[in-house]
């Protein structure tokens, strides 16, 4: 005579619940992060780093004129900018194969003569440099940025003193930022360097 197995709820009151896997939430994924400006109201500041004066002195300036895109970042994160009908993106020296400074040299040329230079655009791209730069410093980012940066203030400075506005402080005079140039284009190769002292010279 068989007999009658014990009946299973024993066992089932033993089973172990079936671990819950909770989703990912995918919501965000592949979305900017909204950007806060952390300092000087700018849009473009987008790290904690503290700035240093002049810097933050340009932030404060360029913050109510410069618009950030609310999608599209480029060098550290730091939001693509726009000022007028100039966006960084536009004129990115990262995006380039060319060295930083050959890159300049070929992009922010003047025109011959050098007074009949559209000004205002020369320094709409050297505001959306100088905002860009705000950004990077503000994360703490790599600074190559400053050879094409130097670079557009001389050109500037070019411009204006050829138009026979030139700069009044000494920080802004040509042979001082061509020295700029140099210095932070110390890995660029001699033509290169000798292009720019050779434009230094050329303001008219």
């Amino acid at each position: 005579m068989r007999v009658a197995l014990p009946l299973v709820a024993a066992i089932a009151s033993t089973a172990v619940a079936a671990p819950v896997t909770v989703p990912l939430s995918v919501t965000n994924i592949g979305q900017a992060a909204p950007i806060a400006p952390r300092q000087n109201g700018a849009c473009f500041i987008i790290g904690s780093n503290t700035l240093p004066k002049e810097t933050s002195d340009i932030a404060t300036r360029l913050a109510s004129s410069v618009t950030c895109s609310r999608s599209a970042t480029t060098i550290a994160g730091v939001p693509d900018v726009t000022l007028g009908s100039t966006t960084y993106s536009d004129i990115d020296f990262s995006k380039s194969s060319q060295s930083p400074l050959a890159f300049a040299l070929s992009q922010f040329a003047t025109a011959t003569p050098l007074a009949s230079t559209n000004l205002q655009d020369f320094e709409d791209m050297l505001d959306v440099y100088l905002a860009t730069e705000a950004g990077i410093r503000s994360v703490g980012g790599s600074l190559a940025i400053k050879v094409p940066k130097f670079f557009l203030e001389m050109q500037v400075s070019r411009i204006q003193t050829a138009q026979g506005n030139p700069p009044t402080a000494a920080g802004l005079q040509v042979n001082h930022l061509r020295d700029k140039v140099l210095k932070n284009a110390g890995r660029e190769s001699q033509a290169l360097l000798d292009q720019v002292t050779r434009l230094a010279t050329q303001l008219s």
